[in-house]
This record gives C-alpha cells, sequence and structure tokens, in this order.
C-alpha cells in the first residue's frame, strides 16, 4: 500500500470482527515499526500484545469497572487540558458528537459516559490490543517518540489490511491493565491500540480535520 494511500485510510475504527490477526502479521509490523523516529535512539516505549482469553478477561474485568460506573483509577497524566478553548474545544466538541452518534450513543442520554466507557473496555470487539507503558522517568520528548511509534505501527497495520483504534480510555483502569500484563511498578500506561479487521455492515465514520491554513504556516516560500 502507498504510504499516502495509508495515511488517508487510517482512522479510528471502532467495529472490529471477530477474525483473529495472525501473529506473524503482528510480528511483521511490530519489527518494522523499530525503526520509527527516536530521539537519542532511547526507544522508550514498552508493548504488551495481548490477544486470547488474557484480553477476554481484561475485557471482562474492564467491561464490569465501567458498567459499575466506576471513575476509573486515579491519574497518571491528564487525558486533556483542564480548560480547553477555542478552536481546540470546537473540535473536540465536533469530532465527539459525531463519532458517539454513530455508535448510537445521544448526547442527552444519562447513561452516556457508562455506555461510552463499556465501548471502550471491550476494544471495540477487536482481538487484539496493544498497550504502550513508558517508564516514569521519561519527559514529553520521550512522550513525542511514543506517539511517532505508535503511528508508525498504524500505517503499517493499514499496509496489512488492519485497522486500528487509539485508547487513551485504557488509562482510566490501569490497574486492571497492569493485572493482566504483568507491567512494572516503573512504568506509565500511555494508551491501548485495539487492532483487527473492521467489522462489515457498519457505516465507516471518518471525522473531519481543519483546514490546513489553521495548523501550518509556510514561511519563505
Amino acid at each position: 500500500m502507498d504510504v499516502y494511500e495509508a495515511v488517508d485510510t487510517r482512522r479510528a475504527v471502532r467495529a472490529f470482527s471477530d477474525k483473529p490477526v495472525p501473529t506473524e502479521v503482528l510480528e511483521r509490523v511490530l519489527a518494522a515499526a523499530m525503526r520509527a523516529p527516536s530521539s537519542g535512539n532511547l526507544q522508550p516505549w514498552h508493548v504488551y500484545v495481548v490477544t486470547g482469553e488474557p484480553l477476554a478477561e481484561l475485557k471482562r474485568r474492564a467491561t464490569a469497572r465501567a458498567l459499575a460506573g466506576d471513575p476509573g483509577d486515579e491519574r497518571e497524566y491528564p487525558m486533556y487540558p483542564a480548560e480547553l478553548t477555542p478552536p481546540y474545544l470546537d473540535r473536540f466538541s465536533a469530532a465527539a458528537a459525531q463519532r458517539y452518534k454513530a455508535l448510537g450513543i445521544e448526547r442527552d442520554d444519562p447513561d452516556r459516559p457508562k455506555k461510552i466507557a463499556a465501548l471502550n473496555s471491550e476494544g471495540f470487539g477487536a482481538p487484539v490490543v496493544l498497550f504502550c507503558y513508558l517508564d516514569q522517568m521519561m519527559g514529553p520528548g520521550q512522550w513525542g517518540d511514543a506517539g511517532m511509534y505508535l503511528q508508525t505501527v498504524m500505517l503499517l497495520l493499514r499496509a496489512e489490511g488492519l485497522h486500528s483504534c487509539p485508547q487513551v480510555m485504557w488509562t482510566m483502569y490501569r490497574k486492571t491493565v497492569s493485572q493482566i500484563v504483568g507491567a512494572d511498578d516503573g512504568l506509565v500506561l500511555f494508551c491501548g491500540v485495539s487492532v483487527g479487521f473492521e467489522k462489515e455492515g457498519v457505516p465507516p465514520l471518518r471525522t473531519g480535520r481543519a483546514d490546513m491554513a489553521e495548523t501550518v504556516s509556510f514561511i519563505g516560500v
């Protein structure tokens, strides 16, 4: 797949089929992703690939917490800034409304938070979830490296005909995730990435993007 096509077709899929993902494909993707940029070559990411019964058990535990209205574990880092202002707030609100309406959850539904959490904790049906951790000592530069690494992974997944959905939501249940993957106490969960084949018959959702002029400035051109 052409790299432009991979970028254009990558999106956060929220409806996966239960078709298994071959282990050799995951190994090929993750091996190639090791070439992702990394300042100082620290390669700060620690990734756990969870599937099969361990993932099923994790989903059961996390979903039980979600449906019980569990607010989640103490945050290790903020998911978003405390005070979002325009244009960021506008983009966030528009995307959230579009995303969850497509999932059949209306904004005025009193059970909206539980339903959203439960859908997320199921990994949207994905048969594989990758959990990316960083050492507690790492700073903003290394978190940026982890983001570039995960983007590389997601583009390589597209080249294999797979889709993905990065989910910071998993940090809400980080202790439950740690119980399953056995992550060291000195590691911070960055996010999970659900991986699989897109479920057929579900209308695809593609959120909009800002006009390039809003985010890019050409100097000296």
